[in-house]
């Protein structure tokens, strides 16, 4: 495929720095995609996460399948110019929107048969669906349809998904008929290691132009999240790029890429923001805390994100509590620009040939996430999904 191509520049232990080319541009990784769910990064135009460092965003065919739909989408002339983005995109096939669906959706042979969570209409979602959707989309990066199931799911139903994500990736490369998009094949086997390795050896048979990690950070502790991440990178071509599905706290990232993952996206950036939770390099700050109320200084001291440069934290921490629309996007930007800033750090450590001792002294000084806390925003998360879900029924 001459549109695409992957280059190791260098390795540092097992993290790497590299040039992925595509029709659209060339990512240096390691990459963090900001999420586009909707061909919009909440609160930001494209330009203003262009200016945050973001060379490449993630759309999800799902949601556009849905609204506006695929034909739309073409009548414009693709996502890039629907959207107004002249970078490269990724987009995902749905198969993880569709899993949270939970009772609205049964997974067939055939595919997934589900119930939108717009309207309560009924849609097939199959390989070949998957595809014609991202085709006509026209991203540059493409993922396959796959099975996720949730942590603790038993031995049986993960030995069925694995083999049902291996027919479906093989069903999604018979499919394609663009040249010009890569294909990501999507690793599972949920948290056990013989079905991951066996999911990883199946797909990687299949010579796909990349391969993705999914089925992780869905409610397992973060220790198992870190070891099982570990396992299967190791599993994966060194000269394909590699993409860590939805892991984005910035401990966690900095912990992946010394793995040797290449891509990651992560809906955190924005949502933090949204509500209030500003990355520094010491940890997740919530400035609508009452100790921000006279901060004369910036968000973070040392940031060059647009933010910090105009604005004072007292003033952010004004714009939360007044609930002005601004504060949404003044704090996106600061998460965001701290994302960039944090992997291209990362990205140089790596060239320069100092990367554990630059990640060392990151995970030393970051405060992350209370595990126990975590785990409960997630569960949260998951049932706020089904409430909505259930007010059209």
């Amino acid at each position: 495929m001459d549109t695409f191509s992957f280059r190791l520049e260098a390795t540092c232990g097992t993290a790497r720095a590299a040039l992925l080319t595509t029709p659209h541009g060339t990512i240096p990784t390691p990459a963090f995609m900001p999420v586009a769910t909707q061909a919009s990064v909440k609160a930001l135009t494209p330009a203003e996460a262009r200016a945050c460092g973001s060379h490449i965003l993630l759309c999800n065919a799902y949601h556009l399948a849905l609204r506006p739909g695929v034909e739309v989408v073409e009548a414009f002339g693709g996502l890039h110019a629907f959207m107004g983005w002249d970078g490269p995109l990724l987009t995902d096939s749905g198969g993880f929107q569709v899993y949270s669906l939970g009772d609205l959706r049964k997974v067939t042979e055939e595919g997934i048969l589900f119930q939108s969570h717009l309207d309560g209409s009924t849609h097939w979602l199959t390989p070949e669906t998957a595809i014609r959707n991202q085709e006509g989309l026209g991203a540059d990066l493409i993922t396959c349809l796959d099975e996720c199931l949730p942590y603790g799911a038993p031995r049986d139903a993960l030995e069925q998904a694995v083999a049902r994500t291996q027919r479906w990736a093989e069903r999604c490369l018979h499919a394609r008929r663009r040249a010009d998009q890569a294909l990501f094949a999507i690793v599972q086997g949920g948290h056990d290691l013989a079905l991951r390795r066996a999911s990883a050896e199946g797909l990687v048979a299949l010579n796909c132009e990349g391969y993705a990690v999914g089925g992780l950070s869905v409610g397992e502790a973060k220790d198992l999240f870190l070891s099982l991440a570990q396992f299967t990178a190791l599993l994966l071509p060194t000269h394909k790029p590699r993409y860590l599905m939805g892991v984005g706290a910035p401990d966690d990232l900095v912990r992946c890429i010394g793995m040797g993952y290449d891509l990651f996206d992560c809906v955190l950036p924005t949502r933090a923001g949204r509500t209030g939770g500003i990355y520094t390099h010491r940890g997740r700050v919530d400035i609508t805390s009452a100790r921000w109320r006279v901060e004369r200084g910036p968000l973070e001291e040392g940031c060059d994100c647009f933010t910090c440069a105009h604005f004072s934290a007292g003033y952010v921490h004004h714009l939360f509590r007044a609930q002005e629309l601004l504060a949404y996007r003044l704090a996106s930007l600061h998460n965001l620009r701290f994302y960039q800033r944090l992997v291209a750090q990362a990205r140089q450590a790596i060239l320069e040939g100092r990367f554990p001792a630059w990640q060392e002294a990151f995970l030393h000084t970051y405060r992350p996430t209370n595990e126990e806390a975590r785990l409960a925003q997630h569960q949260k998360r998951l049932q706020s999904r089904s409430l909505r879900e259930e007010t059209w029924h």
